[in-house]
């Protein structure tokens, strides 16, 4: 398939793997922060194959892993709302909340839709004028301008039926987090090339430079994530600290100017709360007061308490890159995709799940 086939070519991938062994000389812990790195990555066995000097850790970038359980025990309760449909990305559906997920929600009778698009979600709220529309809004920058448009879109056609639940974060701001912390390990980042194509790269500069921690923009294909291995050991082992482009096919980098002004005619940054994690500040988007009536937080006035974290589930630990999914105690055991203890094992951008359906590895060492 072109542009796929070229990108995993495994005489490639064996040139690549020889070039990464012959510049490692010390241990380097590297963090790709994209979910679904971490699934081509050990999907596509790339982590077996790298010098054991280089240890590969799982980024916070999995937006379903890191949406809170109080966020998600607000969208079971508006599904369950008499006059209300709930729509959702189906990566949201199975996800615990401190109750139930919204798959039990809607077994229990709850009106719950699967969509594809934030944009369905608007013409399931034009044909069901009687009834209260809400899109369940989870994701990065990625899926931010999309969400944006919806409400735009909306608004445009008078669809006053039609309001989003937000749960947007930013990927800068969790990398700042990261390396600000004490127990940081980080010594470089694979960037995620897909919230670049949006963003743009400019920002990571400054990170960059501040945390002394060298970074590159990558792809998702085994060869761009090995050529972006390959490139961030060679700074990492030349003593440079730069921000580099190896997704240069797809990111430029001052990004997507036109999805950026859709976002910001739509959001605001704000603090916001990460599973697991915390509270990490201007780390968020939240609507702006001018499609305020499009914000089901406000429409709805939710008032219910803010639950805890399920203390069984290390989601905050490996979504650090602290700890492995195989480190955690209920990995494969009383933690599976048919009993998730955390998002982490149902995501498909989760790093449990990825080890769970891809590394039979993993089981031995448990």
């Amino acid at each position: 398939m072109k542009y796929l086939d070229e990108f995993r070519d495994p005489e490639l991938a064996k040139k690549y793997i020889g070039l990464i062994k012959g510049i490692t000389t010390k241990p380097w812990t590297i963090m790709e922060i994209c979910g679904g790195q971490t699934h081509s990555l050990v999907k596509n066995g790339i982590i077996d194959v790298l010098p054991k000097e280089i240890n590969m850790v799982h980024g916070p970038g999995c937006p379903v892993c890191v949406t809170p359980v109080h966020l998600i025990d607000k969208a079971v309760f508006l599904a369950k709302q008499e006059n209300v449909i709930l729509c959702s990305f189906g990566d949201m559906i199975r996800v615990p909340g401190s109750v139930m997920s919204l798959a039990k929600a809607k077994s229990e009778g709850a009106s719950v839709k699967v969509v594809y698009s934030p944009l369905e979600a608007v013409t399931i709220a034009q044909k069901n004028p009687e009834k209260e529309v809400v899109f369940f809004a989870v994701g990065f920058e990625t899926t931010a301008p999309a969400n944006a448009l919806s409400v735009i879109q909306a608004d445009k056609m008078g669809v006053k039926n039609y309001s989003i639940l937000t749960s947007h974060v930013l990927v800068p701001p969790a990398m700042e987090a990261i390396l600000g912390a004490e127990d940081n390990k980080i010594q470089g980042f694979l960037a995620a090339g897909h919230v670049c194509t949006v963003m743009g790269y400019e920002e990571y500069f400054s990170i960059a430079k501040q945390y002394k921690t060298p970074m590159v923009v990558t792809g998702f294909e085994p060869l761009d994530l090995l050529q972006g291995i390959y490139m961030l050991v060679k700074q990492l082992e030349e003593g440079r600290i730069d921000v580099e482009n190896q997704y240069s096919r797809i990111v430029k980098r001052e990004g997507n100017v036109e999805a950026q002004k859709t976002i910001f005619e739509v959001f605001e940054i704000k603090d916001r709360d990460w599973r697991g994690v915390g509270t990490i500040s201007n780390s968020g988007y939240e609507i702006k007061e001018k499609y305020s009536q499009y914000d089901a937080d406000k429409k709805f006035a939710i008032k219910i308490e803010k639950a805890e974290e399920n203390a069984e589930c290390i989601a905050g630990e490996i979504l650090k890159g602290n700890k492995k999914p195989f480190e955690c105690i209920h990995f494969g055991k009383k933690c599976n995709p048919e009993h998730p203890l955390g998002a982490p094992m149902v995501s498909s951008e989760g790093a449990c799940a990825a080890y769970y359906h891809f590394s039979s590895d993993v089981f031995e060492l448990m």
